[in-house]
């Protein structure tokens, strides 16, 4: 049985090569999408059957189809059709993420057809009649810490550690002005998630960004990378945003942890506000009224769950930008999370990094997240620092960081 999956990760010259074998019409002027569609169709006329898999988007008429997540959810000509009759007998909303028997299309069709489902959410089918809706699950504050500190020479990360620990369940904004290390800094995390905890399920979400910094993240995280660029238009955003987080929420109903990485909530907001119709209340910075209702649905999604899982969001904030619109935003939602890492420009313009401001960044409840101990230790290097500068307070931290290889051993030097 073929897995369109491995077509997926196959380069075009092993497509181009493997359609040629095969003796594939006009092969040469095909989009990848196309070609793995022709292959696929090609080789199920010999064998029959498929495996397919994909996250399901449900539409107004009462069907589905299964988009690819390499794809970034975009439509394409090797989605998977799902009929009104299996999402109601199995209870599917979008974003649950199916696997199952395939069928090739027939004669007058267009699409694969989803035959018999065999996993809902990495679960058996039957599991799916007995979560409880995401809206329904109780939201706690965030108590098992998400262990950022990964490699010896890696202080960004331990910094975080230490000076904003992120929980299990946490909304967190990064607020960055421009060129302050926040993409590096987002792989970082990224990458010590990866390391540090394999159960959770962590997606990257780049909403305007450039092209090359996508290549750069897939190439330098082993995770999901969900990406719409800065040239595509913003319904598009809207769409990658919105299966994303549906995605998350039907995991976590599964109780799932999955963790969110967002770059970034003011581009994402920006492009809510320019689809919003126009209500005739109009914010200062030319901000719709109710344009960020939805990037708050979003953002507020972040919650450590009674039941058991959590969805835990980091998302980058801009800030002086020059842009009246990213300040009001920003203040929009600058009281909406439970946790803070502020960047500043003048770090960066020493070429100190991380660019922590340390005094600006912080996490609510965090004596939930940390033993007492480290708490103590916490507050009285907060106190020795919070009389510095920004800028001298991080070089004093990175100096006595880099003598020690873990964050116990630093906390331990400070008793001597």
């Amino acid at each position: 049985m073929i897995n369109p999956n491995e077509l997926k990760n196959k380069k075009i010259k092993e497509l181009v090569a493997l359609a040629a074998e095969l003796k594939i019409e006009g092969y040469s002027s095909m989009r990848k999408q196309d070609l793995i569609f022709a292959i696929l169709k090609s080789q199920s006329d010999e064998d029959g059957k498929l495996r397919g898999s994909g996250v399901l988007e449900v539409l107004q008429d009462g069907f589905g189809f299964l988009r690819a997540p390499d794809y970034n959810y975009l439509p394409g000509p090797d989605d998977i059709y799902v009929s009104p009759s299996q999402i109601r007998r199995l209870n599917l909303n979008t974003g649950d993420t199916i696997e199952g028997e395939v069928r090739a299309p027939k004669e007058n069709e267009r699409y694969f057809a989803l035959l018999k489902v065999d996993s809902v959410n990495y679960e058996p089918p039957e599991k799916a009649n007995d979560k409880t809706l995401f809206v329904n699950l109780t939201p706690l504050h965030p108590n098992e810490q998400i262990n950022l500190e990964s490699d010896t020479d890696n202080y960004s990360t331990r910094i975080m550690n230490i000076v904003s620990p992120l929980g299990k369940g946490q909304r967190g904004l990064i607020v960055a002005p421009p060129r302050t290390g926040k993409t590096v800094l987002m792989q970082q995390i990224a990458r010590a998630i990866v390391k540090n905890h394999p159960e959770i399920i962590l997606i990257v979400l780049l909403i305007d960004e450039r092209p090359e910094e996508v290549t750069d993240m897939q190439r330098g995280v082993d995770a999901e990378v969900v990406s719409s660029t800065f040239d595509e238009p913003p319904q598009r955003h809207i769409q990658v945003a919105e299966m994303v987080i549906e995605k998350a929420r039907r995991l976590v109903e599964h109780r799932k942890d999955v963790v969110i990485l967002l770059d970034s909530l003011t581009r994402l907001a920006r492009a809510y506000n320019t689809v919003t119709p126009a209500s005739g209340k109009i914010l200062s910075g030319g901000v719709e009224a109710n344009a960020l209702q939805r990037p708050k649905r979003f953002f507020g999604s972040a919650r450590n769950i009674e039941e058991g899982g959590s969805l835990t969001i980091l998302a980058t904030a801009l800030v002086e930008t020059g842009s009246r619109m990213d300040e009001v935003i920003f203040e929009e939602f600058k009281g909406t999370g439970n946790m803070e890492i502020a960047l500043d420009r003048k770090l960066s313009d020493r070429r100190i990094y991380p660019s922590i401001n340390i005094q600006k960044s912080g996490t609510r409840k965090e004596d939930l997240l940390l033993s007492p101990d480290d708490l103590n230790r916490m507050w009285i290097l907060r106190k020795i620092l919070s009389s510095m500068n920004p800028a001298d307070a991080m070089e004093f931290l990175l100096e006595k960081i880099k003598h020690t290889k873990t964050n116990a051993e630093f906390f331990n030097s400070m008793n001597s």
